[in-house]
């Protein structure tokens, strides 16, 4: 299987190219908006909006021979564009991509041996399931191939597919769709699978049973693999390591882990995480840090004199007792196959999320008293959001 290298690999779009041209915009959560950083360190003020054309970002990154890579972000980020890059359906505007030390415009089109999942998952609607997934043998003049293929790839995905061979896919539910898919990918013997959020058209129950039969292939066959999602349990279960990306870089980089104790910005300290993490904007006085309407004392040391930084804490970290701050809960959100409860609250006018077991009281309109401990404690400058401390 391939080592994947992109080296400096930049895209930009044309103003009818982009993604969503012509299209009104959905609204987006809010995430790290206040005094965002750009990308490369230096702060964006509100009269410089991102540069939707540059999809990707004098970027650069190593997927490993044998691994799945999930790839995350929010819309418009980049993260289906990488995947047409690395695919070979996208020519970079600069930069280098290789397959084993190979530049891959140096490799012919069928010897590169991409299998691909789409998010639609591009069957040919005229074809039954049997064609389509036997589509490479088919245009390799071999159709004899087709019912052993057919036999093994059955076996490894540990489904029952062979109802659905004589039907055409305008039959079939989103659900037999993707395994089409998948076994048509598989029946090419790819070198490296490309998945571009395959699950996102399928219902909670269906997603959890596909997630499975796709860690059992992926484990199996150990093909170098890019998953790109937006959805982090996907992530979580089924990748090696997580890049996060945002504006066309990658932010980070590491396993499930890594991105969770140890984000390397506030972008990505609040972006991986379900809850993210909370956020408070302060200043560093003597060895306390002062926000608006409370402090934390007995902080780390190491953090500049009169300093603006973001104060970070998970919400499973926070604390609750008979002292500490105060926060007026909101509304409480119940997650009940964890027997925890999401209690969300203000204090002094900001908003804050805190994971408590079922037992804990919080009503709306109640007066809880927070504890924010020193040894779960995040800081990032407030302008570049780079992590300190």
């Amino acid at each position: 299987m391939p080592t994947i290298v992109l080296r400096h690999v930049s895209k930009r779009f044309g103003p009818q190219e982009l993604p969503g041209a012509g299209r009104v915009a959905a609204p987006t959560a809010r995430l790290f908006d206040t005094n965002r950083a750009h990308n490369a360190g230096r702060p964006r003020t509100a009269q410089e909006p991102p540069d939707r054309s540059l999809a990707l970002d004098d970027l650069s990154l190593t997927i490993r021979n044998g691994e799945t890579l999930s790839v995350l972000g929010p819309s418009g980020c980049g993260k289906t564009t990488l995947l047409k890059v690395i695919a070979g359906l996208l020519k970079p505007d600069s930069g280098e991509i290789t397959y084993d030390g190979v530049p891959i415009q140096a490799i012919p089109i069928a010897e590169r041996g991409i299998g691909m999942v789409f998010q639609t998952y591009a069957l040919y609607p005229h074809m039954e399931a049997r064609e389509n997934i036997g589509f490479y043998d088919i245009v390799r003049h071999q159709p004899e191939k087709i019912p052993e293929r057919i036999r093994h790839i059955v076996e490894v995905m540990g489904i029952e597919v062979t109802h659905l061979l004589s039907r055409k896919p305008p039959t079939l539910s989103g659900g037999e769709q993707q395994r089409v898919a998948v076994a048509r990918c598989l029946a090419r013997e790819p070198k490296l699978f490309l998945f571009d959020e395959p699950l996102s058209n399928l219902d909670a129950k269906l997603r959890v049973d596909t997630r499975m039969q796709l860690n059992r292939l992926l484990r199996h066959y150990q093909i170098t693999s890019v998953y790109v999602t937006h959805d982090q349990t996907e992530a979580i279960a089924l990748a090696h390591r997580i890049a996060i990306m945002r504006a066309g870089k990658i932010e980070q980089i590491g396993t499930a882990h890594a991105l969770y104790e140890a984000p390397v910005n506030a972008f990505v300290a609040q972006f991986f995480g379900t809850p993210p993490m909370n956020l408070f904007l302060g200043h560093i006085f003597g060895n306390a840090w002062e926000g608006r309407g409370f402090q934390v004392s007995s902080i780390r040391p190491g953090l500049h004199q009169g300093q603006a930084v973001w104060l970070g804490i998970r919400p499973e970290s926070i604390e609750l007792g008979d002292h500490g701050i105060p926060a007026r809960v909101e509304f409480t959100e119940l997650i009940l196959p964890q027997q925890i409860q999401l209690v969300y609250v203000t204090l002094s006018g900001q908003r804050c999320t805190i994971r408590a077991p079922l037992s804990t009281r919080a009503e709306p309109g109640d007066l809880l008293h927070l504890r924010f401990p020193p040894e779960y404690l995040y800081f990032f400058d407030r302008d570049s959001g780079a992590r300190i401390g």
